[in-house]
Formats: C-alpha cells, structure tokens, sequence
C-alpha cells in the first residue's frame, strides 16, 4: 500500500506491524477504542539517523514540515510537586511552554522534561516519541492544527519509523485537550 502522505512506497496498517513499535505504542493499538478505525493508522519504515525533523523533511521532502507533527514531554512544577504530560504541535512551530502550557496545566513553571525522564516514563525511544501510547494520566495538550490536518506524520515510539493517521484521530486519545494558542 502506498501511504496517504510523502514519498513511503511501502507503508502497512499499524495493526500489521505491531513487532516494529515500543510495547506502549503496540499496546495502544492492539487495544484501540480512539474513534477512528486503527487500521487508518499507517506505519512507514524509515532511517533512524534521520529521524530528527529538519534531517527527516530535507531527505523524505519539505512537504512533510506541513503534515507531520512533534510530540514533546513537559515536567509541569506547582507548589513542590512534578507532573509530567505531553504536547502535540505541527512540526513547523514550538509549544508555547512558558504560555498556554503553563496556563492549561496550572503550574509555576513548565520546563521540557529531562531526555532520560521522556524515555523512562514513555516506554519510547528519545526522537521517536509519540501521543499513541503515553501514560493513561498524562494530559495531552494537541494543538488544533493537527486535528484539522487531513494526514498527520508522527513519531512511532521509536527513531525508526513513523507513523501517519488522520488528524482527527488526535482528539480522540486518552486525555487529551484540543488547546487554542498551544502552538507559536
């Protein structure tokens, strides 16, 4: 099958390839209950040394900087406690940490997580991770930009591969909040 977006000649349903993702990323989809059929999220194989965005876009196509998405873990601080959760945001902005992901979440002081913390609590590799899979009782912040995006490309838990799925899926996983302003 070919894949929905970019130059992936060979692209199968995430259901297929479960043995490809991180156990979190797997489980999610072996257990989908998210509104849109997991059979809709497609798998890509793709180079793990470049799975960075700017080295992702210059090899696969600038194209790409408009439908793919980041997933970055933040550490939200109030009143001596840490909370950790995640944010969605086209790939072509940064989520405004120190405004609307403050604000949302309620904290002090919003910081991205450490690396070692995103991949421990994750389950996913550092560079691949992905809203599919977080921790149940993390919030997920999602900017409205990619629920309106026809094809969105994500991390698949891993530097290897990506996965893409209809924007609208993102606002259907587990806690998730659609927030105006996340991304600047």
């Amino acid at each position: 099958m070919r894949a929905p977006i970019g130059p992936f000649e060979q692209a199968r349903p995430a259901p297929e390839c479960l043995d490809e993702l991180t156990r979190p990323v797997a489980d999610a989809i072996r257990s989908w209950t998210a509104g849109v059929p997991a059979e809709r999220i497609v798998y890509v194989d793709t180079d793990p040394a470049i799975a960075d965005t700017a080295a992702f876009v210059e090899h696969y196509g600038r194209e790409l900087l408009a439908q793919s998405a980041n997933c970055v873990v933040v550490a939200a601080k109030r009143g001596g406690e840490t909370a950790l959760a995640a944010c969605l945001v086209p790939s072509g902005a940064r989520a405004d940490v120190n405004g609307a992901v403050r604000r949302r979440l309620g904290a002090r002081k919003v910081s991205f997580a450490p690396m070692e913390t995103a991949v421990e609590r994750t389950g996913m590799e550092y560079g691949g991770i992905t809203p599919i899979g977080l921790p149940a009782d993390w919030p997920l912040l999602v900017d409205p930009a990619v629920v309106g995006m026809p094809y969105v490309l994500i991390g698949s838990g891993r530097r290897r591969g990506k996965l893409i799925a209809p924007g609208e899926l993102f606002a259907a996983l587990p806690a998730v909040e659609v927030v105006e302003g996340l991304a600047v």
